[in-house]
């Protein structure tokens, strides 16, 4: 009886190791062209245009937006204003940019934001680059 336990544990014991091992899952998610706005989009799913006023002028390399979410082309360190008074998380419900619009140039930003979703508090007048 003794030996039939040890036959059927070995038994068991090659079976279970000559199962196949899987390979590791690979994901692969396409996340599409950057959004083409005239004044940038915003940083969340579904990355919709934002207007005129939303982003100050550090998010943009003279007319061309930076990009934000998977579309971020800044440094790590990056911080920019956003206006966030546009946001449709803050209640924005407002007209959205057209495509050939005119760049601003009186930006009044009350938030800082990263380019990957992430808000900070502090605002001012517009500016220069802030990192």
């Amino acid at each position: 009886m003794r030996y039939l336990k040890f036959v059927a544990l070995a038994t068991l014991f090659a079976a279970v190791m000559s199962i196949p091992s899987s390979a590791p899952a690979q994901v692969s998610v396409n996340i599409g062209a950057e959004p083409a706005c005239p004044y940038g989009y915003y940083d969340y799913a579904p990355y919709n245009c934002a207007p005129y006023g939303y982003y100050g002028p550090e998010w943009f390399n003279g007319s061309a937006f930076i990009g934000v979410g998977p579309w971020f082309h800044g440094d790590h360190e990056f911080r920019g204003h956003v206006d966030n008074r546009f946001d449709p998380h803050h209640g924005y419900a407002g007209p959205r940019p057209e495509r050939g619009d005119k760049a601003f140039n009186h930006f009044r930003g009350n938030e800082m934001r990263d380019g990957r979703g992430h808000s900070f508090g502090g605002g001012h007048a517009g500016g220069g680059h802030h990192r």
